[in-house]
């Protein structure tokens, strides 16, 4: 959201805050008649312009160095002093430079979004087939960052950069202006408003579905939920979704979106990808278990990243924080793991006899274990 507040503004003119609105509205009526099926089209559409349009943009950049990125290297050297290629820049703090690391790594899991996906192919072999051309695509794309970064910082300026957008989010597209013209920014500022769409839809999307199927037709309505009623609290839930995506992009203001996603990323690690892997690979694993990992590593993670500076200095303007790291995951991916193992020996799950006929009349009985799979 505050990534596309930006671009629109940039684009535009509009009001940062009154971008951010326009943005909740489109999400809004997106998801709300649109559904999965327009949420997987722009999520295809968006992945194809993506790699298309960063290729080109890698392309313009590199042709002013004669297409070799050393000679970029060296000339953001020149202008920005030698330690800009060394590690420490954006996070100085060994201990929150792992913490990042771990959240990207393994928040990458666990995301909803993303883990909805899997729902949408007819079998596993196809979700690997899936997953490996996903993966073969993001490592492509994330070799060209690092042409794109050095080269907003060299042809552009970090000083232009930061006048237009003080997090630095708008160096893609400044670039995009510089070595393409007017016209190009529009297809990169198009590809990027798409992804922004993409995620932010697909989120809202898995968030109703959550709210709705698991939440309140399972959970709460005990499996005797009407399915217009589901629906009607799919739309309530998704209305809710925006009205907070719209709020905290307004707050969230002038933010870095790069540190912002590690956050994210922070949740899906310590809440999601503890629970998936207990699941998989540990037997006793329990719903207790599931229940405290999730809850344990949620709580936990959004509770230190609002006492992290990334709150309390950044965004609430507070001469210090109460937790010293602006990403937490180091500390609650471990007390997720804890909770759901401490959890599943403490309450494990009940037993239930299964009584066959060859068992009757017999001393021994067939006895399983009732799991949540």
């Amino acid at each position: 959201m505050v990534g596309a507040g930006y671009l629109v503004r940039i684009l535009f003119g509009v009001p940062y805050e009154l971008a951010i609105f326009i943005i909740g509205i489109i999400m809004l009526f997106y998801v709300l008649f649109g559904g999965m099926i327009a949420t997987s089209w722009v999520q295809i559409i968006k992945a194809a312009l993506l790699i298309v349009g960063s290729t080109i943009l890698t392309a313009l950049v590199l042709e002013r160095f004669g297409f070799n990125p050393l000679t970029l290297f060296d000339e953001a050297a020149k202008l920005n002093g030698a330690a800009v290629l060394g590690p420490g820049a954006f996070v100085s703090h060994p201990l929150d430079s792992v913490s990042l690391g771990l959240a990207l790594m393994f928040g990458t899991c666990g995301l909803p979004h993303i883990l909805m996906r899997f729902y949408t192919v007819p079998n596993s072999r196809t979700a690997r087939t899936s997953v490996s051309y996903a993966v073969a695509f993001m490592g492509y794309f994330h070799l060209l960052v690092f042409v794109l970064g050095f080269g907003a910082m060299v042809i552009v300026g970090r000083d232009l950069i930061r006048q237009v957008d003080p997090g630095g989010n708008m160096a893609a597209p400044l670039l995009a202006e510089v070595v393409g013209g007017r016209t190009f920014l529009g297809f990169i500022a198009a590809v990027a408003f798409a992804t922004i769409l993409a995620v932010v839809s697909g989120l809202a999307l898995s968030g109703a579905a959550t709210l709705s199927h698991d939440i309140w037709a399972s959970a709460i309505r005990r499996g005797k939920a009407p399915e217009l009623e589901q629906l009607w609290v799919a739309r309530g839930a998704t209305v809710l979704l925006a009205s907070l995506a719209v709020v905290l992009g307004i707050e969230f203001k002038g933010q870095n979106v790069a540190n912002m996603v590690g956050l994210a990323f922070a949740v899906a690690a310590s809440a999601n990808f503890p629970a998936l892997v207990l699941a998989i690979y540990w037997r006793r694993f329990s719903t207790a278990g599931a229940l405290a990992t999730i809850s344990s590593g949620a709580v936990a993670t959004i509770l230190l990243i609002f006492l992290s500076p990334t709150v309390q200095v950044d965004v609430l303007r507070h001469q210090s924080a109460w937790f010293p790291l602006r990403n937490p995951a180091i500390f609650t991916m471990p007390l997720s793991f804890i909770a759901g193992i401490v959890v599943s020996l403490l309450c494990p799950e009940r037993v239930v006899q299964h009584f066959r006929p060859g068992n009757l009349g017999k001393d021994s009985v067939d006895c399983t274990t009732s799991r949540a799979d």
